[in-house]
């Protein structure tokens, strides 16, 4: 079982990669996002409760998120491999996983980490914002969650890069999407070889 993290700013097109390493090398996309805005649009007790949380955007506790994590981590689809999107994003929520892992034999082998610098984060977000009449995404909440990012996800990274049997990759995002798609299937292919 391959267990990889994509990791990186919010605007900076883990979403869109996701969709070519889940296609190339068979991993089963969990984007954290998109299921809680999937529990929030049905108005689950779950949705109505991180609701309010994102929508100001900030971080929904670790606790509630690990706990959702672990529950889609048992899903049988999700034997072969993993591709996080979303998770983990602090250092606590990143020392759960790899414990929820230890208790089933795995352990995170690839975190890919997409850089892009923040004025294009924020230009990509307000278009997005536009595109998708996503509420959420205003100037303000951008800069918020993006301040939320270097705050509490960033060094995610670092405690990553310090941890043996983990290798950390990062790839420069700010290019076109095939561009990016192509530096990103090289970083994994490093460590992946025969899982193409």
């Amino acid at each position: 079982m391959l267990i990889t993290i994509l990791h990186g700013p919010p605007g900076s097109g883990k979403g869109t990669q996701a969709q070519y390493l889940t296609k190339r090398y068979g991993l089963q996309h969990v984007s954290t996002g998109e299921m809680l805005r999937d529990e929030a649009a049905k108005g689950t007790p779950l949705g109505n409760e991180v609701a309010p949380i994102m929508a100001e955007g900030n971080l929904v506790p670790d606790d509630l998120i690990v706990r959702v994590i672990e529950s889609r981590l048992r899903d049988a689809d999700t034997q072969r491999g993993v591709l996080l999107d979303g998770f983990p994003r602090t250092v606590p929520q990143a020392r759960a996983l790899d414990e929820m892992l230890r208790r089933s034999g795995r352990h995170v082998d690839l975190v890919l980490c997409l850089d892009v610098p923040e004025d294009k984060l924020i230009q990509r977000l307000l278009i997005r914002a536009k595109a998708e009449g996503r509420e959420d995404d205003n100037l303000e909440t951008i800069e918020n969650r993006l301040e939320v990012y270097h705050r509490d996800t960033e060094p995610v990274l670092d405690y990553y890069r310090a941890k043996p049997g983990t290798a950390v990759e990062c790839v420069d995002g700010d290019a076109p999407i095939e561009e990016v798609a192509m530096r990103v299937r090289d970083a994994v292919d490093r460590h992946y070889r025969d899982a193409a």
